[in-house]
């Protein structure tokens, strides 16, 4: 834990009591403050009396000494609406703050010099976090790995000189962090996403970009526009700015040449890894991940040999391309996280064909439609849930499929179907292209019921970690 001791004896307003609220409250009252905890949650809040957390209906609380609201990140702070409790606050002219920036203020307090890379985008930021966190850890660094994957980043031990923390941070914490500035700031990339909670793309855009503009070193994915624009406007301050680039190789930063990842900076070109070799970083996507980690963990000294070893031993991340294991010549890959078809296209597009793949669940708007040009990599789909029948419809007469329905049927048949075809490794990819919630509470569950299938399978061997 992180006791949070700029608050001591002052009085603090926490609001939503899930995971990283909860550890909020605890992190402010080790800290000495004086905490008011509530949520609109019943459950929520018998979970936190249980933890003898104090709670106060800030409904009905008199605001006038209350230090800070810490809120929850998942609240609405401007979209669609205010909360209630937003408005609250700013009517008693409150500060709004989170965890994150609980976290900055105190390695401000105790250790303003302690190393700390803050990683944020819309796709790809869990994987580039936790590869970071692998490096470093393979070097040999003392790591602590959280915030918005894994581990509330006040459940962390506190900040040292000696000890790195490297955190996801979304959007909306971003929202929340008020003196955010990371010696290093990475943003992976920006497509549209979370419109509801931010209103517009210009909006959500200039969330992300507070988090490189306040970083000493910002690295930046410069192949969407978005993102370009950022870079150009760090690079118009001399901000520290290094590029990474898929598209066209960057005159700073970290480009991709075939399968290998080549840092450039100015005439100094060499190649730092080949991704050939990596099957947990298959797929362009995951080669921005890889050349996003690389630059991060060369700014904290770690040479290419200590970065090309690290590399070779990732395990990947649960649920994402996750690599199960073989059944005969079978590969199993679990990508239960992709739960809509732009995830999916990205699992499509990391083989070239041999592939049996299991779809379905609550569909999101416009379906699969979208990956209709890679239909051919695919020999069979087994269909499951509740989209079965629509997407059986769009498949129709562009590849053979079953109608499964449920998980542990789609597994047996693929399997079965797989073990007869003609690829040199077939693969059995489940890569749902839609939410869990008709079958499973969600996609982890989801993903865990296909892992445990896949290894009662006779003959399973499972992938060797790391």
């Amino acid at each position: 834990m992180t006791p949070v001791e700029s608050f001591r004896s002052k009085s603090v307003a926490v609001f939503g009591l899930g995971g990283s609220g909860l550890s909020t409250a605890r992190a402010l009252i080790a800290g000495g403050a004086n905490v008011s905890a509530w949520d609109d949650s019943d459950s929520s809040r018998r979970a936190a009396a249980q933890e003898h957390i104090p709670l106060v209906d800030l409904s009905t609380a008199s605001w006038r000494d209350f230090a800070a609201l810490v809120l929850s990140p998942g609240v609405p702070l401007t979209h669609p609406k205010p909360h209630w409790i937003v408005e609250k606050a700013n009517a008693a002219q409150v500060p709004i703050i989170g965890d994150i920036e609980l976290f900055c203020l105190e390695r401000q307090r105790i250790a303003p010099q302690a190393p700390f890379v803050a990683i944020t985008g819309t796709n790809g930021k869990s994987t580039t976090t936790a590869l970071i966190a692998h490096l470093l850890k393979a070097s040999g660094r003392d790591v602590a790995l959280g915030g918005n994957i894994g581990t509330a980043v006040l459940d962390l031990p506190p900040p040292s000189d000696t000890r790195v923390h490297v955190l996801e941070i979304s959007s909306f914490q971003i929202d929340l962090a008020p003196s955010l500035a990371p010696p290093i700031g990475v943003l992976t990339n920006i497509t549209p996403d979370h419109l509801d909670r931010h209103g517009t793309m210009a909006h959500y855009a200039s969330v992300k970009e507070r988090l490189v503009a306040s970083a000493q070193t910002a690295i930046i994915g410069v192949d969407d526009p978005w993102c370009r624009a950022i870079a150009d406007r760090c690079k118009a301050r001399h901000q520290n700015t290094i590029q990474i680039a898929l598209e066209t190789m960057p005159d700073t930063g970290v480009g991709l040449e075939g399968t290998s990842l080549l840092w450039m900076c100015g005439e100094d070109r060499r190649i730092v890894a080949d991704l050939k070799a990596i099957p947990t970083l298959r797929g362009r996507h995951n080669a921005q991940n890889a050349a996003a980690a690389i630059a991060a963990v060369s700014q904290l000294g770690l040479t290419d040999d200590e970065i090309r070893a690290g590399l070779l031993t990732f395990p990947g991340l649960p649920h994402r391309l996750e690599m199960v294991g073989h059944v005969g010549r079978v590969l199993a890959i679990n990508d239960s996280k992709a739960t809509n078809a732009d995830a999916t296209e990205k699992a499509l597009l990391s083989f070239e064909g041999g592939l049996f793949w299991i779809v379905g669940g609550r569909a999101k708007e416009g379906g699969i439609a979208l990956l209709k040009a890679l239909f051919p990599r695919v020999e069979k789909a087994y269909l499951i849930g509740e989209s079965a029948l629509s997407f059986a419809e769009m498949l129709d007469g562009h590849m053979p499929y079953d109608r499964s329905e449920t998980l542990d049927v789609a597994v047996e048949r693929a399997l079965r179907d797989a073990q007869i075809s003609s690829h040199q490794e077939p693969v059995v990819l489940l890569s749902p292209a839609c939410a869990s919630y008709d079958q499973f509470k969600n996609f982890e569950m989801r993903g865990d019921a296909f892992r445990q299938l896949i290894s009662a399978a006779p003959g399973f061997v499972a992938m060797k970690k790391g």
